[in-house]
């Protein structure tokens, strides 16, 4: 029987991801069964958590809406719902465009869903997910909302504005996770510098890291979306002193020459840039530094992509992802600037900025043979076994690939593993014994 059976599909970003796995935790203590991102329909019900973030996340989430609509049409699915980001921002027009979709929920009021299908919400569980991630590491979300404002996003307009989690209910959560078996925790937030702010009055970020790190039973603590204005630099002594505070940053830079960062609203200049990162190396040596940049954004001159290929060339980040600029409507540049970059340039200096860190990065993972660094083990694939170090974070970053022939791993445990070959993007190693 399909009754009761509920398919969750989750669009964009991890912070979706662990919304996601609260919702399905609710279902299945009301007695659901839950799949997570089938391929087809399994169930009789579908609920969609969809992105907003930039034009391509929102047509991959508007095709998948579309693709779970159709098999409504066709009888081989009976309700279909859809949550997140871009239901929140669009849902009278979504409503008018998809009809075939039962309800749209915002990205706040996903609760409703429950009661919706005569579920009931357990307050005793408001703490507790089920994970779709492999068992031994978790998202932690610490944060809601931003109160940054950059010119280009349109995230506050979707997420309102900044919300920490009270530091008890993290590390409650922490606590009954490692006791699920979690090893590694990717910490993650829109913007999880300003982390405390709002309840405590000052930035507590690095006094909530030093606390999870104390937590029995968490080998790896990694940082994700850090702003670079007003960073807390209490932050860089807990991540070069705690052994499980892994030696990562992921901070979105976005640009480095100081007419596009003050066109961009980002109230950080080249200079401090420059400093903060050269801060970074100095107080933690070996840092893994990953960062997200931007071309294309409303006034963007041929001098200041100079500027930012120069940037990247000079900063040799470890990781680095780039995408172009995407109108987005309620937004400052969208009401204040003229989208005056053609698509075409965009995509040009999209290509040319990444071609940059490719060689970078192969140059860096290269330098990475004979070394052995500690390597968990994540899955099996075809003949190898496929692990990350603590400068890779999952999904987006480079893997570890040891061969099976080398001997029985286990899936979720640490080896001491020495690199012994590398390509573009990922590193081979061996695991050495003891």
């Amino acid at each position: 029987m399909r009754k009761h059976k509920v398919d969750i599909i989750t669009m964009g970003c991890s912070k979706n991801l662990v919304d996601s796995e609260h919702l399905i935790r609710q279902f299945e203590a009301n007695g659901f069964n839950v799949a997570h991102d089938p391929e087809t329909p399994k169930g009789e019900i579908a609920i969609i958590n969809t992105c907003g973030f930039i034009e391509a996340a929102k047509q991959e989430s508007i095709d998948m809406i579309l693709e779970f609509a159709q098999a409504k049409k066709e009888g081989r699915l009976k309700k279909l719902y859809v949550m997140g980001c871009l239901s929140e921002r669009y849902q009278k027009e979504l409503a008018e465009e998809i009809p075939q979709v039962d309800r749209f929920y915002g990205k706040f009021n996903w609760k409703e869903v429950l009661s919706d299908l005569g579920a009931e919400y357990h307050k005793e569980y408001y703490n507790e997910r089920t994970l779709t991630t492999t068992a031994h590491y978790a998202y932690l979300k610490i944060s809601e909302g931003c109160n940054r404002h950059c010119s280009y996003c349109a995230i506050p307009i979707m997420t309102g504005e900044h919300q920490s989690r009270p530091m008890e209910e993290i590390i409650e959560e922490v606590k009954l996770l490692v006791k699920q078996g979690v090893k590694e925790f990717q910490v993650i937030a829109q913007e999880l510098t300003y982390y405390g702010l709002d309840i405590y009055k000052e930035k507590k970020i690095a006094e909530l890291v030093r606390q999870i790190s104390d937590i029995p039973g968490v080998e790896w603590i990694r940082l994700h979306y850090a702003y670079p204005a007003q960073f807390p630099m209490d932050l860089l002594p807990v991540i070069r002193e705690r052994d499980n505070v892994c030696k990562y940053i992921d901070i979105a830079f976005q640009h480095i020459s100081d007419n596009m960062l003050k066109l961009m609203l980002r109230h950080v200049t080249k200079e401090e840039t420059y400093r903060l990162i050269d801060k970074f190396r100095e107080e933690v040596p070996g840092i893994c530094i990953r960062t997200t940049l931007m071309v294309g954004h409303p006034g963007e001159t041929e001098q200041d992509f100079e500027e930012l290929k120069e940037f990247v060339r000079r900063a040799r980040f470890d990781r680095m992802g780039a995408f172009t600029y995407s109108e987005e409507e309620g937004t400052y540049a969208a009401l204040h600037y003229e989208d005056n970059v053609p698509a075409e340039v965009k995509q040009k200096r999209l290509d040319e900025l990444m071609n940059i860190q490719e060689q970078i990065a192969a140059e860096l993972s290269a330098a990475k043979i004979g070394q052995t660094l500690k390597t968990i083990i994540d899955r099996v694939e075809g003949d190898y076994y496929i692990g990350r170090t603590q400068y890779d974070s999952p999904e987006v970053d480079p893997e570890v690939l040891i061969k099976k022939d080398g001997g029985t791993l286990e899936i979720g445990n640490f080896y001491e593993v020495q690199i012994i070959d590398a390509d573009e993007f990922d590193l081979y190693g061996k695991v050495v014994v003891a």
